[in-house]
């Protein structure tokens, strides 16, 4: 009787796996009909953006779009990522990432552990702390592409770092973010109804958002230093180094240096104290690093891993929801907003920044980073799910960690570029990258939901026949 009831499982999985599958081949057409569509919400929206500040239209100027883009920055995009990110996070989430050290710590000193007991240890801790950890291989992995591919092509000479970084650092933020929200939209998603998709979906590209500001202002600011004559801008090269000269007149030396030298703190603990602080709040550059977005970040996983904040801020009927409901208000305007000044600020083109890098490096850029720079972040995701370091059977999880691989060049990298003196070379390459991007990221998008979804079915057929799920 158990054997034939064995049996009989066994061949109902096999029917439900391979329904499953042939549901996975019919489903071809509405696979790319959910890439499809979100890219193309995005470009109906950067045109209008981009009709809005043609000459022909002229109500969405140059100062204007700035203004809009420092809201975006300075308040919506904080309060989008305060509220989702609050909502989704726990204590319990926080510290998964604390069980992964501690047991690796523990499989360091018993050496006699099992590789199953291995295994299940790795699947028990496995946890959301991958994204940050993403971001990094992705930024590490896309250097590597980088610097192979500009070594073949050879720039002109002041671009040579410059190129490697527009390769290396995708947008991680505000593109698939837009994405997501389009995609989450249609009732069809493959990641359940829009209100889970959306959460889950906003609070995991938050969750890896202070890890890529941190390798903005460290390390493509030190890779984007001015050449030895002092800009990029070789039309501005009467501009000023970055840094005083040691006979500089006192009126010319900044401020944050005038307050580190006077004589009577320096006598006392105080100075030294307050000097050290400052020289280490220069050198390591929080005043770039800690943007709104990234206070935003920590305040949120603050609250949310403390229980009674959470209860009194995030919970639909504390008393303090107010606060969060306001939040989720303005952070629904981010979206139109983010695509009409991305649209606008295509109005003006590449500009004379192309004829400087040159069209062999315009080319090598965007293939780097848009045909090259995906198949890796792939195989990096892959081999991750293979060591059991993903959460098992959630798909917007893995989704994300794709999508961080597959975006054009960081808007942001162009705000550092104009800190450090070349801001028309940035502005002309990430003009030609976000207009190819189009194209490829609805290509990559329809590759990655036949990966998910193959994966899945895999998985429902292989649990079904291994007794670990219910029919």
């Amino acid at each position: 009787m158990a054997r034939f009831l064995l049996s009989s499982l066994k061949e109902a999985a096999v029917v439900a796996a391979a329904a499953a599958v042939a549901a996975g081949h019919q489903s071809l057409l509405g696979s790319i009909k959910i890439a499809v569509l979100p890219v193309a919400k995005v470009f109906t929206l950067c045109f209008l953006g981009f009709l809005m500040a043609s000459k022909y239209v002229n109500i969405f100027p140059e100062n204007g779009r700035k203004l809009l883009n420092g809201l975006v920055f300075s308040l919506l995009l904080p309060c989008l990522i305060f509220s989702q990110l609050g909502q989704a996070i726990t204590l319990q989430k926080m510290l998964q990432w604390y069980s992964i050290i501690h047991h690796f710590s523990s499989l360091l000193r018993l050496s006699y552990i099992s590789s199953k007991t291995y295994t299940n240890m790795v699947l028990q801790c496995t946890c959301r702390w991958f994204i940050p950890v993403n971001v990094v291989l992705g930024a590490i992995s896309g250097s590597i592409i980088g610097y192979v591919v500009v070594t073949l092509v050879k720039p002109p000479y002041p671009y040579f770092k410059f190129s490697v970084i527009q390769i290396a650092i995708g947008n991680i933020g505000n593109v698939p973010l837009v994405l997501i929200a389009a995609l989450c939209r249609d009732t069809s998603n493959p990641f359940g109804d829009t209100e889970t998709c959306s959460t889950q979906g906003t609070a995991y590209i938050s969750f890896g958002q202070w890890v890529g500001a941190i390798i903005l202002y460290t390390y493509v600011f030190h890779m984007l230093a001015p050449p030895p004559e002092g800009t990029f801008d070789h039309e501005a090269g009467n501009l000023p180094l970055k840094i005083p000269q040691k006979d500089a007149s006192p009126e010319n030396v900044p401020l944050l240096g005038q307050e580190t030298s006077p004589t009577d703190l320096d006598n006392s603990k105080k100075g030294k104290i307050k000097s050290f602080l400052v020289l280490v709040y220069d050198k390591l550059k929080l005043k770039q690093i800690l943007q709104p977005p990234i206070v935003a970040s920590i305040l949120a996983m603050i609250i949310g891993t403390i229980p009674v904040l959470k209860k009194l801020i995030f919970t639909r009927d504390a008393p303090l929801y107010f606060f969060t409901d306001s939040c989720i208000i303005l952070g629904k305007a981010l979206i139109p907003c983010i695509l009409l000044a991305l649209g606008g600020n295509l109005v003006d083109g590449p500009g004379p920044g192309s004829a400087r890098i040159g069209v062999r490096t315009l080319v090598a850029i965007i293939i780097g980073r848009l045909i090259l720079v995906p198949p890796a972040g792939l195989g990096i995701v892959t081999l991750a799910d293979k060591l059991g370091f993903l959460p098992e059977g959630d798909k917007m999880f893995r989704f994300v960690l794709l999508l961080q691989h597959s975006m054009p060049t960081s808007v942001l990298s162009g705000a550092v570029a104009n800190l450090r003196g070349y801001g028309k070379e940035a502005a002309a390459a990430l003009f030609w990258v976000h207009i190819f991007a189009v194209f490829t990221m609805a290509g990559w998008i329809i590759l990655y939901l036949n990966i998910l979804s193959k994966t899945s079915t895999k998985q429902i057929g292989w649990n079904c026949l291994t007794g670990q799920g219910s029919l």
